[in-house]
Parts: structure tokens; C-alpha cells; sequence
């Protein structure tokens, strides 16, 4: 079973880094697809406090998530960061991405 969840992942990362050239380009392609597939604003709980996940962005290096509670905001990495349950929308493809990074 792990194997086609692991296959799942690996074509939607073909899809999305298709004509990607090394690790940034590839990183470009997966923001692209997460951007446009992740439905925002969702909430989430981060060390015990749920936070609203406003929008997603790229760095020069992770993707990552814009927290907000109140008037407070921070960035998580999109890697670290717990998922609600049921998930979001288009969350397979953070998936894809934490299995593209290795995790």
C-alpha cells in the first residue's frame, strides 16, 4: 500500500516539476501547483493554538505557510507544519512536497 501512496506522489511531483531544471526551479513547480491547489484560508493548531492559514509563499529556499491569529502572523514551514483533520483541499500536494524534501 505505501508503495502506490509513494507512486501517487511521485507522478503528481513528475507533474509538477516536468520542465524544471534543479532543486530551485523544482521547487518553483511544486509552490506553483500548491498555490494553486491548496484551498486557503483553513485553520490548523500550531503548539496548541489554532491559527488561520492565510496564504502559502515561496522563500528563496522552503515553501511556507502565513500564519495568523488575531493580529499576530508567522511563517512556518510548510514542511513542519500539522495538518487539520479532514485536511484542506489540494493538501495531497504538500504531501508530494514533503515527500519531494525527504520527509
Amino acid at each position: 500500500m505505501a508503495s502506490k501512496g509513494n507512486a501517487a506522489l511521485e507522478a503528481m511531483i513528475e507533474e509538477a516539476t516536468v520542465d524544471a531544471y534543479g532543486d530551485d526551479e523544482q521547487l518553483t513547480g511544486l509552490f506553483t501547483m500548491i498555490e494553486e491547489q491548496l484551498a486557503v484560508p483553513f485553520t490548523t493548531t500550531v503548539l496548541g493554538v489554532e491559527v488561520t492559514v492565510r496564504k502559502i509563499d515561496l522563500t528563496a529556499d522552503s515553501i511556507v505557510a502565513l500564519c495568523a491569529r488575531g493580529r499576530h502572523r508567522q511563517r512556518i514551514d510548510l514542511l513542519d507544519l500539522p495538518l487539520p483533520s479532514p485536511a484542506p483541499d489540494g493538501a495531497g500536494w504538500i504531501d508530494a512536497y514533503r515527500h519531494w524534501a525527504g520527509r
